[in-house]
């Protein structure tokens, strides 16, 4: 075991939990035996696409039919999604920032890492650059990055952060719809600058992923963009540069970014230039769709969808000879759990009224891929499906005294959460860290997008304490790395109480007489259709 690498003070707790746990054969050795089969070196990371997915998808399907859950699919219990992977050729890939002193390179990826995702990539770029302080544009709440910038024919760039005052799901979603939003006023691209301070994933490891493939969808009219657009991410340790030959000091425009104070928007002096290769095939993968009927005659004919992503990063760039990314905690955990809540729902007394969905998504890696096709192009009718209630790398590295669903202060959802919690002596804990874009960056945001209220299911912990430190720990060491696997430590009885707080948020809601419902305040209700 690599318990070097976390070597924190909640080791202890931890490993004498596995040991209880996994000896008593209870539910919690029950979901570790699925995250086994799930992650283990023979599934090889479940890359979108490869045959690793595809054997933990037969594993998914087996799973789904011994649990007597009907296809719901268009192919059996599968959804065929078609992408165009596309991943960057960096040997033949350059950058660099031009002025009036000459240029200055940027090693591809060493300084600069270029996104495959989204839609094809611009095969050269040259062109001024303009810097938009947090790069978000929320004019209904009073702040606008963007405004009085000639944003035409420009590379923006942005910092990582955002004012206080503003909802961590509000500048999540500015920060997803940027990309759409700047390509339809012009802008050529994209490239994101991240305050030291607030740097989640070494950027060694983010070099690490570099070379990994990207996918867009095959289907034009679903894409972000419909004309290429660049996209880029920059080492913290090389981000002053870009602000070369301003009067801005850059060490000042991060402190402020770090304590979410205002920055402002300004031109920048240089030209960013670039080429930029890529290597694309067509590419097919399926989300996986199963569904308990409902028990109501009437409301069997609405859906709750339960979510949690299959895909993994699959066989990488090896990190200390091994290259296998196998995905244990992010997401055959999350996958794990919804086999054990169909488990429970199927099996307990009280049946559901309204029908469960249950979708197992791919491409969640390459920006929720497989949830927004799922999601604009449902299996059932859209209109019919009430909530999302998402699972993704709920962590169970420390005891779960209480729980954090991400978007619990968006809609009713909220209440059926904390109903729960109040039964269950587990307090809803608000988002600790609201600007890592929690909100954004899992499959329960591609029901948001579409109107359909959702929740993300995270422990919960707040800042400053232990918990929090084993977290960080977590995600610098282990996050996105081959070391996400079997061999780490795990609380397998702690999974079980989160899926058992789960499947009682599950019943509520499949059993109200009403509809969720937006927050009358919820920005996101504009959305609901």
């Amino acid at each position: 075991m690599r318990l070097s690498l976390f070597a924190l003070p909640l080791l202890a707790t931890i490993a004498a939990a596995r040991v209880h746990a996994e000896g008593e054969g209870d539910a919690g050795a029950r979901w570790w035996a699925h995250v086994q089969a799930l992650a283990n070196d023979g599934m090889e990371g479940r890359g979108t696409g490869t045959p690793g997915y595809d054997r933990a998808a037969d594993y998914v399907i087996a799973q789904f039919k011994a649990l007597g859950l009907k296809p719901a699919g268009i192919d059996g219990y599968k959804q065929p999604v078609a992408f165009i992977e596309q991943v960057i050729l960096a040997d033949q890939s350059r950058a660099a920032l031009a002025g009036p002193q000459g240029e200055t390179a940027l090693a591809v990826p060493g300084d600069l890492i270029f996104s495959g995702g989204g839609g094809p990539v611009p095969e050269r770029i040259d062109a001024p650059m303009v810097f938009a302080g947090y790069g978000l544009h929320l004019p209904e709440a009073g702040h606008d990055d963007f405004a009085g910038l000639d944003l035409k024919g420009k590379i923006v760039v942005v910092l990582s952060g955002g004012p206080s005052t503003i909802s961590g799901a509000l500048k999540s979603h500015a920060r997803s719809e940027r990309a759409h939003w700047l390509a339809e006023q012009g802008a050529l691209g994209l490239i994101t600058l991240v305050t030291p301070r607030q740097v989640e994933i070494p950027w060694v490891r983010r070099v690490a992923l570099a070379g990994a493939p990207a996918l867009y969808y095959a289907d034009a009219t679903l894409r972000e963009t419909q004309t290429p657009f660049l996209g880029a991410q920059v080492d913290p340790a090389k981000s002053a540069q870009f602000f070369a030959g301003t009067d801005k000091d850059f060490a000042a425009i991060a402190a402020a970014a770090d304590a979410s104070a205002a920055v402002a928007s300004f031109p920048l002096a240089l030209r960013f230039k670039a080429q930029v290769a890529a290597r694309r095939r067509d590419l097919s993968s399926p989300n996986l769709i199963a569904v308990l009927p409902g028990s109501d005659p009437k409301l069997r004919s609405e859906h709750v969808v339960l979510s949690a992503h299959l895909d993994g990063y699959g066989v990488g760039t090896p990190i200390k000879g091994d290259a296998i990314y196998n995905g244990a905690f992010d997401n055959a955990s999350g996958v794990a759990s919804l086999l054990e809540i169909a488990k429970a729902l199927k099996a307990g007394k009280v049946k559901p009224k309204r029908s469960i969905l249950f979708a197992i998504v791919t491409a969640e890696e390459k920006g929720l891929l497989g949830a927004r096709y799922f999601a604009r192009r449902p299996t059932v009718p859209q209109s019919s499906i009430v909530a999302d209630l998402n699972f993704d790398m709920a962590l169970p590295i420390f005891p779960l005294t209480s729980v954090t669903p991400i978007g619990y202060d968006q809609s009713s959802l909220g209440q059926d959460a904390a109903a729960v919690s109040a039964q269950m002596t587990l307090p809803i804990t608000p988002d600790p860290f609201p600007d890592r874009n929690v909100f954004i960056r899992s499959d329960q945001y591609a029901f948001i997008r579409e109107g359909i209220p959702a929740l993300f299911f995270k422990y919960g912990f707040k800042a400053g304490t232990p918990e929090a430190d084993t977290e960080k720990a977590w995600r610098a060491n282990l996050y996105h790395s081959p070391f996400d696997d079997l061999n780490q430590p795990v609380m397998p009885a702690e999974s079980a109480k989160l899926n058992a707080y789960v499947t009682a948020v599950t019943l509520r809601v499949a059993n109200a007489a009403a509809r969720p419902a937006w927050n009358d305040d919820s920005f996101f209700k504009r959305f609901a259709k």
